[in-house]
C-alpha cells in the first residue's frame, strides 16, 4: 500500500495536468525571484516517514568531510524533518497534513532553520508541501430539510449549505451534481474566494396536494484522480401557500471586529422584511448550517437579528468568520444571507525571546565582533505589531544586532577584563511597534574565562627586613608575599632571588626564600660589625603559559647585639714585667687633671655608649674620674700621710644589656722632677687592699704552696720507684710539644679567687724546687655596678721568680721562707 502510494505521488508529480503546470510556472517564476538565494524543495503531504527530501549539505554547499566538525542541525521544523549528520541528506520524520499546517492556503511553505557551527551560521531552507487528494468532500449535515411552499413559482432559489474540502487546487471542490428529479434543478454558483455552493432552482410548481415530500441527493466532486465525493440528503416538505418570502435588505454583511472586543459587544444587525401580513410576516432568525466553534462564539438573536460576540477571539488563531443566516417567516418562506466577520489585530502578543546557541564561557581577549549568542525572536502579531526590535538594557561590552528574519547576534563590543567582571547577566528586551509596546526580557548569563593576562604584584617595591646579629643559621627573617588576580595555575607564585653578590660571596651563602611561601630564612649567623646591611632582588613568577613575573627589593638590616667589651686605647697595658707610670706634681690642687682614659666599643648605639669607673685606688679619697668623659682628677691636695706612690684600678663599662666591662690599671707617682720620681718608681708598690684582705691573701698562699708541695713529694717518691725502669724519667715534666692536652701532671686549678694554672717540677740534681707562675688562663671580668661582683684581673709573671701584685713585703717574706 505505501509502495502505491509512493508511486501516485511521484505520477501526480511527473504527470500533472494543465491547471497545475500553469500555476506552478506562475508560482515558481514570482517565488524563486524573491527567494533566489534560499535551498527549496518540493514534498507531498502524507509523504511517508524516511522519504528523501534531498541532499541539503550538497544544496548548501557544504563538503561532507565537513559536516562533523561543522556540526549541522535543524534549529526548528523539528517535528516533520530530520537530517542525517553523516552525509547531510534531509529525510520526512512524521506526517504532514498540509491542511493542518497551511489551510486553505495556496502556497503551503514549512521553513527550517540550519544551523552550522565552526564558524556559527544559519542556513534558511524552504519546503513546499504540495497538496494531494486525500480529503473528500463533505456538507457539515449528512441529512437537510427543505420547506418549500406549494405557492412557489418556478424559478425560486433554495439554499441549504456548502459542502467544504480542505484540499486545494483541482483536489478541491470543483463539481456538484444533483439526483434526477422533475421538480427541481441544481444551479452552481461561485464565491469572489473561489468557492462554489449549490441552489435548488424549482422547475414547476409545486403541488402539496399530490406529493408533499420530494427526496433527493445532492453530490459534491473534487477534482483528484481518483475523484472524491461527499453526499446530502434532501429532504423537500412542500408548505401552504404563502406567496411572500422574506428579503433581507442586503446580500452580503461584512463588519469589522478587534481581536480584543469585550465580551457581550454587539458585532451585526441584520434585517430581513416580509410584506405579508400576520403569522406570514413574523420572521424568525436562524444560523443555517454554522461550524459548532462559530456558535461558541457568537449568538443570534432570532427576534431582532442582533449578533452579539459570546467569546473571545483571537487573530492569530482565526482571522475571519462566514456564516449563513436564515430569516423565515410564519409562512415558511426562507431568504437567506452572508454574513462575514473579518477580526482586526491588536497588540496583545508579546515577542517571544529563543536562546538558539550560546558560547559559554568566553575567554577575556576575545577580540570585539565575536559571536556569542544567536537568538531568535517571534511575534504573533501581524503587521507593525509583530515587527521587533532588541536591545541590552545592562552597559555592557556586547552588543545585539539583527542578523536575518527573525534573528539577533550577540556580538561582543569592548575588551573583557575577568578580573574586574568574571561573570556577565545581560538582559536582552524584544518590544515590537505595536502601540501600546510590548517587551518580553530574556537574561542571558556568560562566564568569562582567564587568561595569564596579570603578572603578580607585591604590596610595596621594596621592604625593609631586621635581624638580630650572632642569629642562628636557618632563622626567618622575613615573609615577603605577592598576590596575583589571576584563576588556578595563572595564580600559582614561585618565590626566588635574583642572583647577586655580597661581599664577592653569591647571595645564596646569605640568604635563601621558600619558593611556594615566600619566606626568607638566613643561611648564616651575620656579624653586625662587619655587615650591617645588603639588598637582595626577590622575583614573584606565576605558572601561566608564558609565564609572568615582578620584583622587589628587600633590604635586609643587621641589628647590633652588645658582643664586644670596650677596647681602651689609652693608658696603653704595660709589657710585662713592667709598669708604666704618671707623674702628678706634690703641690697638685684639687681638680688638677692627671689623666684621661679613652676607650671605644665596636658595638653601636646603646651598646658603644661608655660610662667609667674608679674600681679601687691606693686613696679612694684622692682622686675622682669623670664618668662620661674619663678624666681622672685629684679631689684633695696630697697630704703628708699619703703615699707617693698610687695605683687605680679603673673599670670600664658599655651600657648593653647585660653590661660588658673592661679594666685598667693606672699608677701614678707624685713628684716634682723625674729625677725625684725614678726611685719611687722602682720601688715595690704600696699596699692596695686592706688588712683583712692581706690575711686572706696569706692564708690562701700558704695553703695552696703547701698542696704543692705535698703533690711534689709524692710525685718524687713515685719517680724514684720507677727510675731503675725508665732512666729518662726526668723528661716526663717536660710537656710533649706534640700532645694536643699539654702538661699531664699536675692539673689546672681554676677555681676559687686564684685563676692559674701551675706546673711544678723536683730537679734530682740541683735538688732544688722551682715554682713558675704561668699566664693566667682565664680572665674574669665581673660587673661591679651591675651584680656586684669585682671586675678584677689577676696577673702573676716574672720569670722563675715569684711577684705578687698584692703589695706588702710581709706576703713576699713569706713565700720567700716557704720556697
Amino acid at each position: 500500500m505505501k509502495m502505491k502510494l509512493e508511486v501516485r505521488y511521484r505520477r501526480r508529480i511527473r504527470e500533472p495536468n494543465f491547471r497545475q503546470v500553469l500555476f506552478s510556472f506562475i508560482f515558481w517564476s514570482v517565488f524563486c525571484c524573491v527567494m533566489s538565494e534560499q535551498v527549496h524543495y518540493s514534498v507531498p503531504e502524507e509523504a511517508e516517514k524516511d522519504f528523501f527530501v534531498g541532499n541539503l549539505a550538497k544544496d548548501l554547499g557544504l563538503e561532507v568531510s565537513d559536516l562533523t566538525k561543522r556540526k549541522l542541525g535543524i534549529s526548528s521544523g523539528k517535528q516533520y524533518f530530520a537530517l542525517n549528520e553523516q552525509n547531510g541528506n534531509l529525510y520526512v520524520k512524521d506526517r504532514i497534513d498540509r491542511e493542518k499546517i497551511c489551510g486553505k492556503s495556496s502556497i503551503c511553505v514549512l521553513k527550517l532553520e540550519v544551523l552550522a557551527h565552526n564558524p556559527l551560521n544559519i542556513f534558511h531552507v524552504n519546503i513546499f508541501i504540495q497538496d494531494v487528494n486525500d480529503n473528500a468532500p463533505h456538507f457539515r449535515k449528512e441529512n437537510i430539510d427543505l420547506q418549500v411552499s406549494e405557492s412557489n413559482l418556478p424559478g425560486a432559489r433554495f439554499t441549504f449549505g456548502i459542502a467544504e474540502d480542505e484540499d486545494i487546487g483541482i483536489n478541491s471542490l470543483q463539481d456538484y451534481n444533483l439526483s434526477s428529479t422533475a421538480y427541481f434543478q441544481l444551479d452552481v454558483q461561485e464565491t469572489k474566494d473561489g468557492g462554489k455552493f449549490a441552489e435548488l432552482i424549482l422547475q414547476k410548481q409545486l403541488d402539496r396536494e399530490k406529493e408533499h415530500t420530494h427526496y433527493m441527493v445532492l453530490t459534491a466532486m473534487d477534482g483528484g484522480v481518483p475523484r472524491k465525493t461527499g453526499t446530502l440528503n434532501i429532504r423537500v416538505n412542500v408548505t401552504d401557500i404563502n406567496d411572500n418570502a422574506p428579503v433581507f435588505s442586503q446580500a452580503t454583511y461584512k463588519v469589522s471586529l478587534k481581536e480584543n472586543a469585550p465580551i457581550g459587544v454587539s458585532v451585526l444587525q441584520i434585517e430581513a422584511s416580509d410584506n405579508d401580513e400576520g403569522s406570514n410576516a413574523e420572521i424568525t432568525y436562524t444560523f443555517s448550517d454554522i461550524p459548532e466553534a462559530d456558535e461558541n462564539n457568537f449568538k443570534l438573536d432570532p427576534k431582532d437579528g442582533t449578533i452579539t460576540l459570546l467569546d473571545n477571539i483571537d487573530f492569530e488563531s482565526r482571522k475571519k468568520y462566514v456564516m449563513i443566516i436564515h430569516a423565515r417567516d410564519g409562512g415558511g418562506l426562507v431568504a437567506h444571507c452572508k454574513v462575514e466577520i473579518e477580526v482586526l489585530d491588536e497588540n496583545d502578543n508579546a515577542p517571544d525571546v529563543i536562546l538558539t546557541s550560546i558560547s559559554s564561557p568566553i575567554p577575556e581577549d576575545l577580540a570585539p565582533g565575536a559571536v556569542i549568542a544567536l537568538i531568535k525572536v517571534h511575534d504573533k502579531d501581524s503587521g507593525e505589531n509583530g515587527e521587533v526590535t532588541c536591545h541590552l538594557q545592562e552597559f555592557v561590552p556586547f552588543q545585539i544586532v539583527s542578523s536575518s528574519d527573525d534573528y539577533f547576534k550577540l556580538l561582543t563590543d569592548g575588551p573583557l577584563d575577568r578580573e574586574r567582571a568574571p561573570e556577565y547577566n545581560i538582559t536582552i528586551t524584544a518590544t515590537d511597534k505595536g502601540t501600546p509596546p510590548l517587551s518580553t526580557h530574556k537574561m542571558i548569563s556568560i562566564q568569562i574565562s582567564d587568561i595569564n593576562d596579570n603578572p603578580p604584584a607585591f604590596e610595596k617595591s621594596s621592604y625593609t627586613a631586621y635581624i638580630l646579629e650572632n642569629n642562628p643559621s636557618g632563622v626567618s627573617v622575613f615573609h615577603i608575599k605577592a598576590y596575583d588576580p589571576d584563576l588556578d595555575r595563572n595564580a600559582q607564585i614561585t618565590y626566588s632571588i635574583l642572583s647577586s653578590k655580597v661581599e664577592d660571596l653569591p647571595i645564596s651563602s646569605y640568604i635563601s626564600i621558600n619558593s611556594e611561601t615566600g619566606t626568607i630564612y638566613a643561611q648564616r649567623s651575620f656579624d653586625y660589625e662587619q655587615l650591617r646591611e645588603f639588598q637582595i632582588q626577590v622575583k614573584a613568577q606565576d605558572g601561566g603559559s608564558p609565564p609572568l613575573s615582578s620584583s622587589a627589593t628587600v633590604k635586609v638590616c643587621v641589628l647590633d647585639r652588645n658582643d664586644n667589651t670596650p677596647q681602651i686605647l689609652f693608658p696603653s697595658q704595660a709589657t710585662e714585667g713592667s709598669s708604666v707610670f704618671e707623674m702628678v706634681p706634690r703641690s697638685a690642687e684639687s681638680g688638677y687633671l692627671v689623666t684621661k682614659v679613652v676607650a671605644v666599643d665596636a658595638d653601636s648605639g646603646h651598646n658603644s655608649w661608655l660610662s667609667f669607673h674608679l674600681l679601687q685606688a691606693t686613696e679612694p679619697s684622692l682622686f675622682t674620674i669623670g664618668s662620661h668623659t674619663g678624666e681622672i682628677q685629684t679631689a684633695r691636695v696630697l697630704l703628708e700621710r699619703d703615699a707617693v706612690k698610687q695605683r687605680l684600678v679603673v673599670m670600664v663599662k658599655d651600657n648593653g644589656h647585660p653590661s660588658l666591662s673592661a679594666t685598667v690599671t693606672v699608677n701614678l707617682v707624685f713628684a716634682e722632677n723625674f729625677q725625684e720620681a725614678l726611685p719611687e718608681m722602682n720601688s715595690p708598690p704600696s699596699d692596695l687592699g686592706s688588712p683583712s684582705d692581706l690575711q686572706f691573701y696569706l692564708v690562701l698562699a700558704l695553703a695552696l704552696v703547701s698542696f704543692l708541695f705535698l703533690v711534689a713529694v709524692i710525685l718524687t717518691i713515685m719517680m724514684r720507684f720507677q727510675v731503675s725502669r725508665n732512666p729518662t724519667f726526668l723528661q716526663c715534666f717536660v710537656p710533649d710539644p706534640h700532645s694536643k692536652t699539654g702538661a699531664l701532671f699536675p692539673p689546672n686549678y681554676e677555681e676559687g679567687t686564684l685563676p692559674y694554672s701551675y706546673q711544678v717540677c723536683l730537679s734530682s740534681e740541683s735538688r732544688r724546687n722551682e715554682f713558675t707562675f704561668l699566664q693566667p688562663s682565664v680572665q674574669i671580668a665581673q660587673n661591679i655596678l651591675g651584680n656586684g661582683q669585682s671586675d678584677l684581673s689577676l696577673m702573676f709573671c716574672e720569670g722563675s721568680h715569684l711577684n705578687s701584685e698584692m703589695e706588702t713585703g710581709g706576703m713576699v717574706s713569706l713565700i720567700s721562707f716557704l720556697l
